[in-house]
């Protein structure tokens, strides 16, 4: 869905509530040449209660952290940014959708450093359905594996949400589609599994769970966490710091990837290579029903992830 079908009519901007058209920033803002902005991706989800911010403050907490490599100062507390929001929310009468928090270096010096310019804070929120796709999440989805690498932390920060680090992912997605996939895996340099352009990524084996650790180049994914912890309380044990070789994928039980938008979402092709039985799996299904039955409050676990609108 395009911005201009959605009926949204207001963004929180440096402070105020402005009409859509209006939440606009200069030509020669930095980090539109340069990337130097952070952001994060937040759900709302309707349940019985009313509509409910999933992990808000676990995605406040890295919007803060991601801003310290660039010595990036937030001119807003917490408590600010999280009564705009809901306020953005209820303005909106938005029962479920994304949320989108950005902080960026506007306008001011052009130079490469961003010493002279001001930071800017907007907040904006939309309906939006399942990233790869609604039958996704039953069918799954095809993928291949990027010829992009994910960049390393030795390079730049991967565990801050960097807009320009997008790049790379807009890159390794766009490839994918043009190939017929729907998605694509990135390597890290060594070769090993990372994650997807904008999800963590899982495999089982014999009943196990794996997914790859920090120390292969990726972001800590709240969804990921929240996975992890699900599968745990289930009695699975969990493999958080694993690496995965390529290999390791075309013989998996079941693949699948997890994040914000994805939330949980089978694989069930890599490079036109069949996973399992090439349908969503059982541990898949299991986890996957988990998490929609606490995002849509089904049941009462980890009522503290909630905030009420």
């Amino acid at each position: 869905m395009g911005f201009d079908e959605m009926d949204v009519d207001t963004i929180w901007q440096d402070g105020s509530f402005v009409d859509w058209d209006d939440a606009t920033v200069h030509v020669l803002t930095h980090g539109l040449h340069y990337g130097s902005g952070v952001f994060e991706g937040v759900r709302c989800y309707d349940t019985e209660n009313g509509p409910a911010l999933f992990r808000w403050e676990e995605h406040l907490d890295r919007f803060f952290e991601s801003t310290k490599p660039y010595d990036m100062e937030l001119p807003y507390s917490r408590e600010e940014l999280t009564q705009a929001t809901l306020e953005l929310v209820r303005r909106e009468e938005l029962e479920s959708c994304y949320i989108r928090p950005v902080a960026f270096y506007g306008y001011g010096s052009l130079g490469v450093s961003p010493k002279d310019n001001p930071v800017n804070v907007a907040i904006a929120a939309w309906p939006w359905g399942t990233y790869l796709g609604e039958a996704a999440l039953e069918e799954g989805v095809e993928v291949m594996i990027s010829s992009w690498r994910k960049h390393a932390s030795s390079q730049i920060p991967t565990n801050a949400k960097t807009t320009g680090l997008y790049v790379n992912s807009m890159l390794a997605g766009e490839e994918a589609r043009r190939n017929g996939y729907t998605e694509a895996i990135v390597l890290n340099k060594e070769g090993n599994v990372a994650e997807g352009p904008g999800e963590n990524i899982f495999l089982v084996r014999d009943g196990e769970i794996y997914t790859p650790g920090l120390a292969q180049s990726i972001l800590d994914g709240i969804t990921r966490n929240t996975v992890i912890e699900l599968a745990r309380e289930r009695g699975y044990t969990v493999h958080d710091q694993a690496t995965i070789s390529r290999g390791e994928l075309n013989t998996a039980d079941e693949l699948f990837f997890s994040g914000t938008a994805a939330e949980v979402t089978p694989i069930r092709k890599v490079d036109n290579v069949e996973i399992g039985n090439g349908s969503r799996g059982p541990v898949t299904e299991e986890l996957q029903q988990a998490f929609f039955d606490l995002v849509e409050r089904r049941n009462d676990d980890h009522d503290e992830w909630f905030t009420y609108v």
